[in-house]
């Protein structure tokens, strides 16, 4: 049977084999067992139902929480060919009593529901008529009360499950549960502990960093800036902090939208589909928004504040990166953070115990923040997982060089100010009153004459806020849980004072881009735009960016060779087949049916051949003593197509003679300077170089690099 999956998902799907822990999973489910898989947020969920699905007799029920996944799912099932809908509450009674009718008459194989809909009797009575094979629940840990998103109309599906006349098959699937959370989806779905399937929780495509002491607008601006026209979602825990930060970045002349609760309907769904439709780089919302979206391409998650708990935290945090694709999950953590979150916990209707297991978790995403060691390795743990043998070394904590500044004189001066000023006041005037404001309120209450009036006067007021906000992060000051926050000394700080103790602040972080500018990635980034606005669908749903860039890289000129690039299938050849490949081929400027000089030049020849890669071709003249200077002018390819189809050979296994590249002392030099700085992002590396290293031999030593902690 797994055979014939693995036929459907490279028919359908475009893919030769399935990712970790999917084919166990499907293979589990097709010899008739009711599973629960736990698989991280793009580990690729939905495949685990939609290949059985379609071996299976009858309908698959997908009960899934959000119209906006639904959507989402039958816009791709739709692209490769698979027939599916879903019934909600978005569509009209005329458009309902048409998908049911299509329903009966056997047009679809996956059908989406929300679970709302099972409070309906008709529709009960409904489902029970139809020859149902499998009901999977999506977002499974909605079933337990200790789930971070709880909801009572997932307790109906099992009464559903159990009142067929043969029972469907049950697959249950989630991204976040711990071990009180899958005993809890197990028990209530009467699903086998033998059959859990937890997959892993790391997620290798992501770096996760806590930033602290950070002016937090100054650095998300420069982010943004640092990564222009990628696609990113800042998460704050209040209406009015998304508000406010939306119009700061708004006025910063960046492509930025908003979403909240506050917002009506239609204007969630505008920004909704402009943020989908890659028409805005940025998304600021509450956590009210990111649940169900399926947007591949979102290269980073910041959280602009402190999220409630670690479940909450990486669900948010894993939309970044979807595709599989480098991305970066950034906190920045303020102290008074904290205090945000305990006074929204108040305000629930949530029960004494209930609050204070939410309490304990809250303060176990502080720790996360104040952990020295890898934030991957504290996240899988945290779930109940063995943590790798070895760091993630990508995580703040794993490669944070930045050296450190003794700042006990200015931390002393604070402290002393706080403590004149009675502990009674926020930062703003205590700022006020260092930097030597003379504004009214101060001269009203004396503060000039205080001994620390001034003291930090070679500072801007805002420098000072944003050095008491690091002493908060830190611990060394506190604030009061009021409207008007108070600062105060904490025993920490006390420390300081009495026992002499020094502290240490680490230099302002260097922002860096999350990957290199790629022309042709960029050129079908614009064709796949240029479709989706043509088709009214989300550029995704056409091809990931994981897909563009293994375009980019093999650069097919003829339709075998597209088909053999990651995520393209039958039905996206012919959708889109033409459009992508004319792109490639004047790219690369050669003629797709009929290259220039083919019958004289063997070379040319070559390229068009449907049994060799064109990456291949060119690693073969290379090999044959053949220039690059030559190969580029024999095969009308740039230099850079060149060596990049000569580094993914390497990459692959084929050998290569590194020597005739570049120099045991170049070699050298280029190493050093990555682990210097501590990334492989090529520009960096380039500057902090000299001029005579060229990018290409910076991209052999990194394969090199590559190859090697392969083998140990």
């Amino acid at each position: 049977m797994i055979q014939l999956a693995e036929n459907k998902l490279n028919e359908y799907f475009g893919y030769s084999s399935f990712r970790k822990g999917q084919e166990e999973i499907i293979d589990n489910v097709l010899n008739g067992n009711d599973t629960l898989a736990i698989m991280p947020t793009g580990g690729g969920k939905s495949i685990c139902y939609q290949i059985p699905a379609l071996l299976m007799d009858g309908i698959t029920i997908v009960i899934s929480p959000l119209i906006s996944l639904m959507k989402d799912q039958v816009d791709a099932l739709t692209s490769v060919g698979i027939s599916s809908t879903y019934i909600n509450s978005s569509l009209s009674a005329t458009e309902l009593n048409e998908r049911l009718t299509a329903v009966r008459a056997g047009v679809y194989k996956i059908i989406y529901i929300a679970p709302e809909r099972l409070d309906s009797q008709v529709f009960h009575s409904f489902l029970l008529s139809m020859n149902v094979s499998m009901v999977a629940v999506d977002e499974a840990h909605c079933i337990s009360q200790w789930g971070h998103d709880f909801r009572p109309s997932y307790r109906r599906i099992k009464e559903l499950i159990y009142e067929f006349e043969q029972k469907p098959l049950v697959m249950a699937l989630t991204a976040t549960a711990t071990r009180e959370v899958t005993s809890d989806i197990c028990q209530l779905l009467n699903i086998s502990e033998l059959n859990t399937f937890v997959t892993g929780f790391a997620r290798e495509n992501l770096t996760f960093n806590v930033i602290k002491g950070e002016n937090k607008r100054d650095y998300i601006t420069k982010y943004i800036k640092a990564n222009p026209d990628q696609a990113g979602i800042i998460y704050a825990s209040t209406r009015k902090e998304v508000d406010e930060l939306y119009q700061y970045l708004k006025k910063s002349g960046l492509k930025v939208g908003k979403y909240h609760a506050g917002l009506s309907e239609q204007e969630r769904s505008d920004q909704q589909d402009q943020f989908l439709f890659d028409r805005l780089d940025v998304m600021v919302a509450t956590n009210a928004f990111g649940m169900g979206i399926n947007k591949s391409n979102v290269r980073y998650v910041i959280h602009h504040n402190l999220p409630k708990n670690i479940e909450a935290y990486y669900q948010e945090a894993g939309r970044a990166g979807r595709d599989g694709e480098k991305s970066e999950c950034i906190i920045l953590f303020a102290g008074h953070d904290i205090q945000l979150q305990k006074f929204l916990i108040e305000q629930t209707t949530l029960s004494h115990d209930k609050k204070m297991h939410e309490y304990q978790k809250l303060q176990q995403m502080v720790d996360l923040c104040h952990t020295e060691k890898c934030i991957q390795s504290y996240i899988v743990e945290y779930f109940g997982e063995n943590s790798p043998d070895s760091d993630c070394g990508k995580c703040i904590n794993c490669r944070d060089t930045r050296s450190k500044i003794d700042v006990t004189t200015d931390a002393l001066m604070v402290f002393s100010c706080i403590k004149r000023m009675n502990e009674r006041f926020g930062k703003t005037l205590v700022a006020q009153v260092l930097k030597g404001s003379k504004n009214k309120r101060i001269t009203q209450m004396g503060f000039e004459k205080l001994s620390t009036y001034s003291l930090m006067k070679h500072k801007t007021e805002k420098q000072i806020v944003d050095f008491i906000d690091f002493l908060i992060a830190e611990g060394y000051l506190s604030l009061t849980n009021a409207q008007y926050p108070v600062l105060e000394l904490s025993n920490k700080a006390r420390q300081v004072i009495v026992e002499k103790q020094q502290i240490y602040k680490k230099e302002q972080m260097i922002i860096q881009a999350i990957e290199a500018n790629d022309t042709l990635f960029e050129k079908l980034k614009q064709v796949r735009r240029d479709l989706a606005s043509k088709l009214a669908v989300p550029p995704y749903i056409i091809f990931s960016d994981s897909s563009l860039k293994d375009m980019s890289s093999k650069c097919p000129i003829n339709e075998d060779e597209f088909l053999e690039v990651k995520g393209v299938a039958k039905a996206k050849l012919e959708k889109y087949g033409n459009d992508f490949l004319a792109v490639i081929c004047e790219f690369m400027k050669v003629e797709r049916k009929t290259p220039i000089n083919s019958e004289a030049n063997p070379t040319l020849q070559k390229v068009v051949s449907n049994k060799t890669a064109s990456y291949l071709t060119t690693y073969e003249c290379y090999q044959e003593g053949t220039s690059i200077k030559d190969i580029c002018i024999n095969r009308g390819l740039s230099e850079i197509t060149v060596q990049n189809h000569l580094i993914r050979a390497a990459s692959e296994g084929y050998p290569i003679q590194w020597s005739q590249i570049i120099s045991d002392e170049e070699e050298a030099l280029i190493i050093e300077k990555v682990y210097e700085l501590g990334t492989e992002m090529l520009k960096p590396i380039k500057e902090a170089l000299p001029d005579h290293i060229n990018y290409f031999q910076i991209k052999a030593t990194i394969c090199k690099l590559q190859l090697e902690s392969v083998k140990h």
